[in-house]
């Protein structure tokens, strides 16, 4: 009974899911973007970088 309490995947869920792994990426790489520029904006202005960062 197990088996058919899975439901079929269609081309919308795989679209889907794609679509999920390719924002998750999207996010990780902004993220260190973000931090990358940040740190680069503070060495510019001569602004420690010793405290802890946000998140």
């Amino acid at each position: 009974m197990t088996g058919l309490a899975q439901l079929a995947i269609t081309p919308r869920d795989r679209f889907l899911e794609a679509a999920q792994k390719e924002l998750a990426s999207f996010e990780r790489r902004e993220r260190e973007f973000s931090k990358k520029e940040r740190k680069e904006r503070a060495a510019e202005l001569r602004i420690p970088t010793d405290k802890a960062e946000p998140h």
